[in-house]
C-alpha cells in the first residue's frame, strides 16, 4: 500500500524534523514547574540561570537524543529482521539492562535517578552492561546471527527469562522496589549536561556505521539469497548491525531507563510521509525519534504541572494508540478492496 505522502522529499522531511527538534529544545528549555518565570528571569537572576542552564537544557536535549538513538536503533532493527513490528528491544537490552539495574540497587541501594556522581555511574554503567551482556547472551542461544528467526526467538526468550530474574529481585529485595518503578516507567528527568555529552557522542558514532550499513539493509529487504547473490557478506554485516543496536539502545536505556514504543514508531512515520532507501530511513527515524520523545517530555511536563507524568507511561499511551490506529487503517483498507 502507497501511503499518501509517499512522494515528500526527504530533504524537505529531514529540514521539518529539524526545526521541529530546535523548536522543541527551544520551549523545553523555557518550560518547568516554575512555568516562564526562571527562563524570563534567567539573564538577570542567578538562581533562574542555574535552572535553565543545569537543569531544563541538559534534560530536553538529553530527551532529543536518547530518541534518536531509539529511532536509529529502531529502523535497523526493523530493517535487519525484515519485519515492521520489530523495535530496539527486541534482542533483550531493556529486560537486561532492568536486571543490571535491579542487582545494583540490591547490591549498593539507592535510588537508579540518584543525583550522586558515583551512585548514578554505577546504575547508569550497570544499565548499560546488562544490556549489552543480554545481547551477546541472545547471539550466543542463536548460535551466532547467520538465521535471522532463531535470533529473533532468542532475543525474546533472553528477554522473558532476565525479565521475570529482575522481578524475582525486586521481589525479594522489597526496598528496591521504587527505585525500579522510576527505571521500568522511564524518565528524563534527571539527564545532565555529561549524559548529554555521552549520548550524542554514542549518537554520531552510530549514524556514521547505520549510514554506511544502509546499503546492506537495501539489499536484505530483496530477501537473504538475493542479498547472497549480491556479494553481501551477510554473517560480519549483521554482527555490525546488532552491534550498532546494542550500542544505541543500551545507551539510550541507561541515561532515560525503559521508554517504550519510540524506536518502533517513529519508522513508521518516517515510512509514511517518505518513501525512499535505508540512507534516508535511518536518518530520519533518528530526527523522528529525537522529536517523539522531545515532544512526550514536554508533554509529561505540562499536563500535569506542576506535577509531571512518567514520560514512558505518555510514550506508551501515545504509541500504542498510534500502532491500533494503523492497525485499524490497514483492516479498513483491506476490506474496501
Amino acid at each position: 500500500m502507497t501511503h499518501p505522502g509517499a512522494g515528500w522529499s526527504p530533504i524537505v522531511v529531514a529540514l521539518t524534523l529539524l526545526a521541529a527538534s530546535v523548536s522543541g529544545i527551544a520551549l523545553g528549555s523555557a518550560v518547568g514547574s516554575t512555568g516562564f518565570e526562571s527562563w524570563l528571569n534567567a539573564g538577570h537572576d542567578a538562581v533562574a540561570w542555574q535552572i535553565v542552564w543545569d537543569i531544563r537544557l541538559p534534560r530536553t536535549l538529553g530527551a532529543c537524543v536518547a530518541g534518536a538513538l531509539l529511532g536509529l536503533a529502531g529502523a535497523l532493527a526493523q530493517g535487519l529482521f525484515r519485519n515492521p513490528l520489530a523495535d530496539p528491544y527486541l534482542l533483550g537490552s531493556a529486560s537486561g539492562a532492568a536486571l543490571g539495574v535491579a542487582l545494583a540497587l540490591a547490591l549498593f541501594g539507592g535510588n537508579p535517578f540518584a543525583t550522586e556522581f558515583l551512585v548514578r555511574l554505577g546504575l547508569t554503567g550497570a544499565a548499560f552492561v546488562g544490556a549489552v551482556l543480554a545481547v551477546l547472551l541472545t547471539l550466543v542461544l542463536a548460535r551466532g546471527v547467520q538465521h535471522t528467526l532463531r535470533l529473533l526467538l532468542a532475543g525474546v526468550i533472553v528477554g522473558v527469562v532476565l525479565g521475570a530474574l529482575a522481578s524475582l529481585i525486586t521481589l525479594m529485595r522489597p526496598d528496591v522496589l521504587q527505585g525500579m518503578q522510576g527505571f521500568l516507567l522511564g524518565s528524563t528527568s534527571f539527564i545532565g549536561w555529561t549524559s548529554c555529552i555521552l549520548m550524542t557522542g554514542v549518537l554520531l558514532v552510530c549514524v556514521t556505521f547505520a549510514f554506511v550499513l544502509s546499503r546492506v539493509l537495501d539489499a536484505l529487504t530483496l530477501g537473504e539469497a538475493t542479498a547472497l547473490s549480491l556479494g553481501v557478506p551477510l554473517a560480519p554485516v549483521r554482527v555490525a548491525l546488532v552491534c550498532v543496536l546494542a550500542l544505541a539502545t543500551g545507551t539510550a536505556v541507561a541515561q532515560t531507563g525503559l521508554v517504550a514504543f519510540v524506536g518502533l514508531a517513529a519508522p513508521h512515520l518516517v515510512r509514511s510521509v517518505v518513501k525512499t532507501k535505508h540512507n534516508w530511513v535511518v536518518l530520519l527515524s533518528a530526527l523522528m525519534g529525537g522529536v517523539l520523545l522531545l515532544a512526550a517530555d514536554l508533554l509529561a511536563r505540562m499536563l500535569l504541572s506542576p506535577q509531571e507524568m512518567p514520560v514512558g507511561v505518555l510514550t506508551a499511551v501515545l504509541g500504542g494508540g498510534y500502532l491500533l490506529w494503523l492497525m485499524y487503517r490497514s483492516q479498513t483498507t483491506r476490506a474496501a478492496r
